[in-house]
């Protein structure tokens, strides 16, 4: 598993690159700004509900995939 905030675990970094996306390019599909894509990554911001569908979309997989809650 990747970076985590400590109310949500993820696996973003390693997902984003594996689909071969930059924050940025995944920034423009998910309609954010390039920070909030690296503030995600980092465990600092924990994204709504929307935005993490939008890139489970874009990423083609599902939002588990990428976002975990920890045990």
């Amino acid at each position: 598993m990747g970076r985590h905030h400590a109310k949500l675990l993820n696996n973003l970094e390693n997902t984003r690159k594996s689909a071969k996306l930059t924050q940025q390019e995944l920034s423009e599909h998910a309609g954010v700004s390039r920070k909030s894509i690296n503030a995600i990554e980092n465990g600092i911001y924990i994204p709504s509900a929307v935005l993490a569908l939008k890139i489970a979309k874009t990423l083609r997989c599902s939002v588990e995939d990428i976002f975990q809650l920890p045990d």
